[in-house]
């Protein structure tokens, strides 16, 4: 059983370390043709706090880095509506037209049926690449005002040589004061191309997760970002997904013994209106578990699932105390 502090202890559930960007989607037409957007916002790692605070209830907050000006004050507005404090917030000034830093844009089609879904960021120069260590008082966050969880990922990790380390000291600070600490690997390779590319991305996320309780990724993050090279683990079988992804469970926690947990989605993209969905997981205590399987499963809007799937697995380990509830949790 993965062993949390106490809730009464701590003023926060769940804290989120990584960038918030303003989504603009343009509902069922493309972003080439639209002529308005619905803005919100949203972030691989920020998703899971909102989602651990909006749909289970649980207290938390965001460490990042914003522009102070119009559309950081819009983030800032739709953050507060995701319940989460605000106070961790590091604000930038200003040089007026983005030249030396800004907030990151991120424009996405949803997609439907055999056309997919498209993303297109605007994220170069943004105000929480350039965050040093020192930015934050980690001790006041973990030690004097407290968290039971902090979660952080390799998108973060990957906007620059700073924001690598950043996470490094906010997760050995988490450590120092037995938070436990979740990374969702979520590997993206036009993030790390221009720094050094997949090696690079295996050197910091090797690093990284040395301080890490439960590990979040499916197969590809785990092979493109720790390493772990699994024979047939891109057949298109459902059973031979599920051996692959045991087997390659079995090498990282022999690697890592510090790792307490790890969990994915199990995603066969049919179109992009439907999948088959499940989820896998694994701890120390209860073993390699799946959940329910559900085949054809209609998609309103894929982007964030993944992130949706880390606040359900930290809600189940957290409330459930196993991998077996936390699962489904995860994959509903």
């Amino acid at each position: 059983m993965i062993k949390l502090r106490p809730a009464e202890e701590c003023t926060y559930d769940i804290v989120s370390l990584g960038e918030v960007m303003l989504r603009l989607d343009p509902g069922e037409g493309r972003i080439r043709t639209a002529r308005s957007f619905a803005a919100s916002e949203g972030g691989g790692e920020y998703n899971v706090a909102r989602g651990l605070r909006r749909c289970f209830g649980k207290r938390g907050a965001i460490v990042t880095a914003l522009v102070r000006d119009e559309v950081g004050r819009l983030l800032e507005d739709c953050i507060l509506t995701g319940g989460l404090d605000t106070q961790f917030i590091k604000w930038v000034p200003s040089d007026g037209i983005g030249r030396t830093v800004r907030n990151g844009l991120n424009f996405t089609e949803r997609g439907y049926g055999v056309r997919g879904a498209v993303g297109t960021s605007d994220r170069g120069n943004t105000a929480v690449s350039q965050m040093q260590p020192g930015d934050v008082d980690w001790d006041h966050l973990f030690g004097e005002l407290g968290v039971r969880w902090l979660h952080t990922g390799g998108i973060f990790a990957a906007l620059s040589e700073s924001a690598a380390e950043v996470a490094k000291a906010a997760m050995q600070a988490a450590k120092k004061y037995g938070t436990i600490v979740s990374y969702d690997l979520n590997y993206r390779p036009s993030l790390w191309k221009a720094i050094g590319g997949l090696d690079k991305a295996r050197e910091v996320n090797r690093e990284l997760a040395k301080y890490v309780d439960v590990m979040i990724g499916n197969e590809e993050d785990f092979t493109a970002s720790l390493g772990f090279e699994i024979e047939g683990a891109n057949e298109n079988l459902d059973n031979l997904e599920v051996e692959s992804f045991r087997k390659m469970i079995e090498k990282a926690s022999a690697e890592y013994p510090n790792f307490q947990a790890i969990g994915t989605t199990m995603r066969e993209v049919k179109t992009a209106t439907i999948n088959n969905w499940s989820a896998v997981a694994w701890s120390r205590e209860d073993g390699f578990v799946k959940a329910t399987q559900r085949d054809n499963l209609e998609i309103l809007d894929r982007v964030g699932g993944g992130d949706s799937f880390a606040s359900g697995l930290i809600y189940g380990i957290m409330e459930k105390g196993n991998v077996r509830e936390a699962v489904e949790y995860g994959a509903a």
